[in-house]
């Protein structure tokens, strides 16, 4: 290895220790950035985010089969046929006509209209299960409350019957009013804030270090590009230097012509 490689690669060592160091050395602005900005995620969470509230009603979907007939048996067809009926059931859920019922029903017309209601319920299937869960998220929790109850009587009553010949639905878990809100999260907001305080400190402590070409030491001169140090000029404006001292004194002592 000939010395201009020898240099480049104890070039990047260097700057990856002298980086390191700027980082340490700085290390409380780190703290001090990070701190600010967990408390500024959890102002936001806790102050600026409105808190929203859900209520969750749980339906099974049966396909018409009777269960009597089957010795209390259900087959792999028959629960494929209800597991894709519960997946039916999450669009005829959200089309306008079934959202009016539910508003109708629930007497929040003059609060929301059928769009508003679409964007607020989210279904699905359990685990692939022919159990279908609804789950209404608004600003207030009695509303979430209201509709999630009405889903589950207008639903099940009036639209599955009318729509899917012999099929059947049943309540399973009935909604109920949580006071419990579901966003945000003041936690993970503080966290968040904290994080990102962290990393934007050090990524601007680092680049300040890149752009710093001060040589800070003798040894980044002799480790960097191996030329002799033949002589130091000491510091004559510390205030603890000896030097500095040395000198004040041989002035004030036999340059004393000097003072008037």
């Amino acid at each position: 290895m000939d010395r201009s490689e020898k240099n480049t690669r104890d070039y990047y060592v260097i700057d990856m220790a002298h980086i390191v160091k700027a980082v340490w050395h700085r290390i409380w602005v780190v703290v001090f950035v990070s701190i600010l900005t967990a408390a500024l995620g959890f102002a936001v969470a806790a102050f600026a985010i409105t808190p929203t509230y859900s209520s969750s009603v749980m339906l099974y979907v049966n396909n018409g089969t009777n269960l009597e007939e089957l010795g209390f048996s259900i087959s792999s067809s028959e629960l494929t046929a209800a597991q894709s009926l519960a997946k039916t059931y999450t669009v005829l859920l959200t089309n306008r006509t079934t959202l009016n019922k539910v508003l109708e029903h629930s007497g929040l017309e003059k609060h929301y209209d059928w769009e508003d209601i679409n964007e607020m319920i989210e279904s699905g299937p359990v685990n692939e299960t022919e159990v279908l869960r609804v789950t209404v998220t608004c600003e207030n929790p009695k509303h979430a409350y209201r509709l999630a109850r009405s889903i589950s009587i207008v639903f099940p009553e009036q639209v599955v019957p009318d729509i899917v010949k012999d099929a059947t639905m049943a309540v399973v878990d009935a909604p109920f009013e949580d006071y419990d809100k579901v966003a945000p999260s003041v936690t993970a907001y503080t966290a968040v804030g904290f994080f990102l305080g962290a990393v934007l400190s050090v990524v601007v402590l680092i680049i300040l270090a890149l752009m710093d070409n001060t040589i800070h030491d003798d040894d980044y001169i002799i480790k960097t590009y191996e030329y002799p140090i033949l002589a130091k000029i000491p510091s004559l404006t510390a205030p603890n230097s000896k030097r500095y001292g040395y000198s004040a004194y041989r002035y004030g002592s036999k340059g004393g012509d000097h003072h008037g």
